[in-house]
């Protein structure tokens, strides 16, 4: 095992401007996958669970999401919401037990709500509850992006070490070229989510500056 005095932003830092690996790249048609940017996660004005590392992180979605109903690919947005039971929630609900925990984001609730700065189409894109911190698993995600022969898939949202992480490993193990656009994805912690941008870039996708993303869209 590796050792080393640096912080993780410091590790990733380097990896950024040193890449040791071969880029996965675009491919011929993409799908924006926008992970649970529900209030819980994003106001961090209102819910003690809530975080932010880019302040504009909302507004670089809205203009990826724009960008990608105007060349007519899919724009899917998840969030997490639960019974009043808790009974779907599973196993992953049993580890705390406080007001701000997992399970007590209710259907139907502030906290289960999309941030208001974001700018949806009802009419035009795909809206997708889960209940596990993948945005594939049991949902219809799948069959739409093979439905629109989709064979690239940009993640956004959060947290970087949860949701976003696994989208990132279960897009790669379907076969998916996957970018993370790293102003566009956050944690509650500097440390994991720098931690977790580095193992991604490393192993599971393209983690690239926004700026590429729209610099590829805008040439297609």
């Amino acid at each position: 095992m590796q050792k080393t005095d640096k912080t993780a932003k410091e590790i990733y830092f380097d990896v950024k401007a040193n890449p040791a690996r071969k880029r996965f790249g675009f491919g011929k048609k993409a799908a924006l996958v926008n992970i649970d940017l529900q209030k819980a996660y994003t106001r961090t004005d209102l819910f003690k669970t809530a975080y932010e590392n880019d302040p504009d992180q909302m507004e670089y979605i809205n203009q990826l999401a724009e960008k990608f109903r105007a060349l007519g690919w899919p724009v899917v947005w998840t969030n997490v919401a639960y019974m009043d039971t808790a009974a779907d929630a599973g196993v992953w609900g049993t580890r705390t037990d406080t007001p701000d925990s997992l399970q007590y984001i209710k259907f139907g609730s502030e906290r289960s709500e999309l941030d208001d700065r974001l700018k949806l189409d009802r009419s035009t894109d795909a809206f997708y509850e889960k209940k596990m911190p993948s945005p594939f698993f049991e949902t219809p995600l799948q069959s739409l992006l093979v439905w629109h022969q989709v064979d690239t898939v940009v993640l956004t949202g959060g947290s970087t070490s949860g949701c976003v992480r696994a989208a990132g490993v279960d897009s790669l193990s379907r076969g998916y070229r996957t970018i993370i656009p790293e102003e566009c994805v956050a944690d509650k912690h500097e440390s994991y989510h720098y931690a977790n941008l580095t193992d991604l870039s490393l192993k599971y996708c393209d983690v690239l500056e926004v700026a590429e993303v729209f610099t590829w869209l805008n040439s297609i």
